[in-house]
C-alpha cells in the first residue's frame, strides 16, 4: 500500500542508512533507528576506524558499491561522539 506509515511515532531518519562522523576518528554506518538521551541508536553497523585497511573514502565507495558489511548488529554512538550525521548515499 503506497504511503502507508508502518512506524509512527518515529523520527524523520528511522529505518533510514546513515553516515555518523565520530569525534575519535570513526566512521559508522548504519540504519538509523533513534537519537536518544545516550546517543544515536544505529542497527546493522560498519565501522570505519583511521588506520585500519582502506582511506575512508575507498571504505565508504566500498560500502555504497557492495552494501554495508556489519561490523555490529546494534550500536549507540554516544552523543559526545557524534560530529556529523546525515543520510548517506
Amino acid at each position: 500500500m503506497s504511503g502507508h506509515v508502518f512506524h509512527t511515532n518515529r523520527q524523520e531518519l528511522h529505518g533510514v542508512t546513515v553516515v555518523v562522523n565520530g569525534a575519535s576518528g570513526k566512521t559508522y554506518v548504519g540504519r538509523y533507528h533513534e537519537r536518544n538521551e545516550r546517543g544515536v541508536v544505529l542497527k546493522d553497523v560498519g565501522i570505519h576506524e583511521p588506520g585500519n585497511g582502506l582511506p575512508l573514502e575507498d571504505w565508504l565507495e566500498r560500502q555504497r558499491k557492495f552494501g554495508v558489511k556489519v561490523d555490529e548488529r546494534a550500536l549507540v554512538v554516544p552523543n559526545d561522539e557524534v560530529v556529523d550525521l546525515g543520510r548517506f548515499g
